[in-house]
């Protein structure tokens, strides 16, 4: 008799998540045509390393997991480099609109935290924001305060940044 060989199945390591990913909201969403209705999911998700790093994407599908891996992908195609200063807060005070929503963000002192909720909390805490006071102001829309903290984060800039735009000094922009 032989001996078998005892061949163990070689499982591939799972590749470690470059960003931290959260879904922000879940739908299911309805179109109604001739033969009835077509029912499918929509996803909002967002994705971020913690670091100063922001995606925001949205997904449609079948089946909720296939919807929020397609919004995975599409939040890190759309991933953006935020101004933070001290790698805690932001630059300056914003408001930024999407539809019918709209957010306020205020830097804040050390040892604040995020003072917000939903949506808003879920994009400045992947983007690394660690002190930040904000209001949300409108339609409460998951998805429309999640584009417009998202938008309000894009247009940040530290005194650095704008005065290499105009060509100045920094003492002179103060």
């Amino acid at each position: 008799m032989e001996a078998k060989k005892e061949t163990k199945k070689k499982f591939r390591e799972p590749r470690k998540k470059a960003y931290d990913e959260e879904v922000i909201d879940i739908r299911r969403v309805t179109k109604v045509t001739k033969g009835g209705r077509n029912f499918r999911f929509s996803a909002v998700v967002a994705a971020g390393d913690r670091k100063g790093k922001i995606g925001l994407g949205t997904g449609k599908a079948n089946e909720v997991p296939e919807a929020i891996s397609k919004a995975t992908n599409n939040a890190i195609k759309n991933m953006v480099k935020i101004s933070l200063v001290e790698n805690r807060t932001i630059p300056h005070e914003i408001t930024a609109t999407q539809t019918g929503s709209k957010v306020l963000l205020k830097p804040a002192f050390k040892g604040t935290g995020v003072k917000a909720g939903g949506a808003v909390r879920a994009v400045l805490e992947l983007a690394g924001v660690k002190d930040v006071l904000t209001k949300s102001l409108g339609s409460s829309s998951k998805i429309n305060v999640a584009h417009a903290t998202f938008t309000a984060l894009k247009q940040q800039r530290t005194v650095e940044e704008v005065a290499k735009i105009r060509g100045k000094q920094v003492e002179d922009l103060l």
